[in-house]
This record gives structure tokens, sequence and C-alpha cells, in this order.
């Protein structure tokens, strides 16, 4: 049995902040992620700018996703990738952890970081759409220069699809967004920008057809049907925004259960604890008085969670751990970062 102090059930931001504070409290831990890469939801807006991460001037997600997974792997954590945790249960003191692969994990205590569980793109529903997913059919944004001098569709009303039209004003020759209902329902102000930029929108409006070029390897032309009339239009690409399916299949042996609200996020009772002694939750998928839904929080729950952590196991370790300005853990790695910065 490869017996791990602390797995970590999701690889996002609280995920990935908890597989290095866990480093700090000199936990064996492993992260489990059900997608091929870590990183969560934030995979999902890569090129945009966040402004709202204490200590860091304004940065692309992408750069900011590269950092923290760095931060993740200081204390070389145990990565599985392509791992769907599908049961949890508990033998005398330990945990087991079941994939939908058949594999089993086996942990001293446990950290649900799942967010709102796995995000899932909401895709056309319209046959054949999938064959041309690997040309211009997308449902999200890899790099935005791929658009530069494109006639681009966005269908969808909600604030992915306004935000991604935004963004993309400077970039595509022309935007047209479409939604299937009468008003739009995203922020006012990236509404007004849109059309102070004459962007065409159409309301109460739909896709019915996807038809392909000459050699059936791209969309060419889309069929859309506004108040109940088809029209044709031209484009080169396609973004749909029609949300994600959040699935949270993740069970556990009725003896451990933890206690869940209305909204299935997970009870704490207090430092991240469930209702169930030796798993604890952290980020989106956690709820208590005065959460903060923000990465802020999500970097609070994981000192939290680790430190609980930390003391189920060892009930005489130190509440918290030292301060990395006078960890001996760093001593070493700041001598390194001085050196390559010449100071």
């Amino acid at each position: 049995m490869d017996l791990y102090d602390v797995t970590i059930v999701g690889g996002g931001p609280a995920g990935l902040y908890s597989a290095f504070y866990s480093g700090m409290r000199d936990l064996k831990t492993k992260i489990i992620e059900f997608h091929p890469q870590l990183g969560g939801k934030v995979n999902i807006f890569l090129e945009k700018m966040l402004w709202d991460v204490g200590g860091q001037q304004p940065i692309q997600g992408e750069a900011f996703l590269k950092n923290l997974i760095q931060q993740a792997m200081t204390f070389e954590p145990t990565i599985c990738l392509n791992s769907k945790v599908k049961w949890i249960e508990k033998k005398d003191d330990i945990f087991t952890i079941m994939t939908d692969s058949g594999e089993e994990h086996y942990s001293k205590t446990v950290i649900i970081a799942i967010g709102g569980g796995i995000f899932q793109p909401i895709k056309l529903e319209i046959d054949g759409a999938e064959k041309y997913e690997m040309t211009n059919l997308h449902y999200t944004i890899n790099g935005m220069e791929r658009f530069r001098n494109k006639e681009l569709l966005i269908s969808g009303g909600g604030n992915a699809a306004i935000d991604w039209a935004c963004e993309l004003l400077p970039i595509a020759k022309k935007l047209t967004v479409i939604y299937r209902s009468n008003d739009l329902k995203a922020h006012e102000s990236q509404i007004k920008k849109l059309k102070d930029h004459g962007v065409n929108i159409l309301l109460n409006t739909e896709i019915q057809t996807l038809n392909a070029n000459a050699q059936k390897t791209a969309i060419e032309t889309v069929d859309i049907m506004k108040n109940g009339e088809i029209q044709t239009i031209m484009m080169d690409d396609i973004l749909i925004c029609h949300g994600y399916n959040h699935e949270v299949s993740l069970d556990f042996e009725n003896k451990i259960a933890p206690k869940r609200n209305d909204n299935q996020l997970f009870e704490s009772i207090g430092q991240c604890k469930t209702t169930t002694p030796g798993i604890f939750a952290v980020g989106d998928i956690v709820s208590y008085d005065d959460k903060v839904y923000l990465l802020v929080g999500t970097f609070n729950d994981a000192v939290l969670a680790v430190n609980s952590v930390k003391k189920y196991i060892e009930p005489e370790a130190n509440s918290y751990a030292m301060v990395s300005s006078h960890n001996e853990k760093f001593h070493e790695k700041n001598q390194q970062l001085l050196a390559e910065m010449h100071i």
C-alpha cells in the first residue's frame, strides 16, 4: 500500500495551493484530477486579465496558472491526471479513493477541491457538429490570435459570450452575436460596449444547420432561425458559449458521507473540516458563514484545511506552518534564487 498523508481531489487553484501548503507542513501529498491538465476553471479564461489576486499585478490567466502550478510543484507532490474519483470509503484509519478506471489510492486524509464539479461545455445539439471541433467550431478560446481578421459568430447571451465578444473587438474582422432569448444576460456595460462598436446582435435567434465547405472539413455557412425565419450567414469560425454542465458524481460510503447543504456544497464545521473526521473541503465546493468565493478565499481555505490535516494526523503539531521568510525549507531555494538574480 502506497499510503499518503493527504490526497487532494481536484487540481484547480484550491487543490494546487493546498498541495503547496501541505509541502510546507511535511505532508506526503497527492493530487487526483479528472482533466488531462491542472488548473480547473482557470483553463476556461487563459487570455483574460486577473486583477483581484493579492500581491499580484494584473496578470493573464495563463501566466497566473503557470505560476500557480509551479508553486504547487515546489515540494514534488504526486500528480494523477485523467483520473475521475467516483467513490471514497474508509477502513480502520485509511481512506480508499477509487477512480472510474478501477484504480485505488490510499490516504490518511482527503481534501475535496472539486469546485463546482467537473466542468464540461454544453455542446451544440446538431447532427455532425462534433466533426468540426478540430477546425472552426469552438467551445473555448485558447489563443485569440487565431481569430485575427476573421468573421466570427458567437452563440450565447451570458457573461462568457459577451465578455469574449468584447475581448475580440480589436482582433476579429467582424463579430455577430446571436442569442435564443429576447434579452442578453451579461453585464450592461459589456453589452453597451458591443452596441457602441456596431456589433450585429441578433436576439430570438438560434443555429439550425451547419453547412460544410466543398472539402467537408470546416463550416462555411450557418443557417440560423430568427423569429421563425431562416437566414444563412457566412463566417470563418463559430464560438459556442451555452454554459457548462457541472457534474458532482463523487460519492462516499454511507458511514463517512460528509453533510452537504441544499446546493450540494460540503458544510464546514470550522477550519474547512467537514462533518466527517479526516475529510476536508476547500474552494467553491465548501460552504460556511462569511465564505468568500474568490481566489483569495480559495487560498485561505487551503491553508485552513492543510493545517487541520496536520493536526488530525499529528495532534501535537503546531497549528500552522512557519512563515516562509523564516522557514528552513526555503533557505537553499532562497540562496539559489538570489544567485540567479545576481543579488
